[in-house]
């Protein structure tokens, strides 16, 4: 059995998002590195999100645990815990992160900066809730609205902000460094305005009814960081 935490992303995560940047965006140059996402992590400016994939069994453990030798290190840890309660029954489990989404905070704008997820992963409703804990986290930040750039050929990427609110407001002309694309500049209303929370709160429903409760959410807190 296996669900989803969105949580704030740790420094032990990186490897895994770095996994997933090169896979969501190849092109990109210059390429982000481990030493970039740990200066992120410690921007008091930048909050950076992972949704995990929690597994309760090692045959739902995915094939990264096996490559990096979690799964023989949660075995040892399990050998040496049951060694000093041999009554206890030990749950093995590990995290594996399938999609990751970081924006900043600059006075009362919140400006998203990636939203990526595996793409044995997609469709199933991750970019979505990472969106949706982004625009949380924005509001309780006191960010009046939400704001992001978007390459015009990622048709799906804008129907889903389009989905949340988020209206075109311009072009920035060649504003991607791999091959000249313009990126549409998105942003939504007011975020604290009714209108805009009556909309986000039957989304954020609709999303919960759809993916049957699979989506665990750890950020409420981060914004206090």
């Amino acid at each position: 059995m296996s669900y989803y935490i969105v949580r704030q992303m740790q420094e032990s995560d990186i490897p895994q998002v770095l996994e997933i940047d090169r896979e969501a965006f190849p092109t990109q140059w210059p390429r982000p590195t481990y030493s970039t996402f740990k200066q992120e992590l410690r921007n008091r400016l930048a909050y950076y999100l992972v949704a995990v994939r929690q597994c309760a069994n090692r045959q739902d453990i995915p094939s990264y645990a096996e490559k990096t030798g979690v799964w023989s290190k949660l075995r040892g840890l399990k050998q040496f815990l049951a060694s000093k309660a041999a009554h206890r029954e030990i749950a093995p489990m590990t995290s594996y992160v399938v999609g990751v989404a970081g924006f900043w905070i600059m006075v009362d704008e919140a400006h998203i900066t990636t939203i990526a997820v595996r793409r044995a992963y997609q469709r199933r409703g991750i970019g979505e809730r990472l969106l949706i804990s982004i625009i949380e986290m924005a509001a309780q930040m006191n960010a009046k609205v939400v704001t992001l750039e978007v390459r015009v050929s990622n048709v799906p990427a804008q129907a889903l902000y389009e989905k949340y609110g988020f209206q075109r407001v311009g072009v920035r002309r060649a504003y991607y460094t791999d091959n000249g694309e313009d990126a549409l500049l998105m942003t939504t209303d007011c975020i604290t305005s009714d209108s805009f929370q009556t909309l986000f709160r039957q989304l954020k429903r609709h999303h919960e009814l759809k993916w049957g409760g699979l989506f665990l959410d750890e950020v409420s807190a981060l914004s206090g960081r």
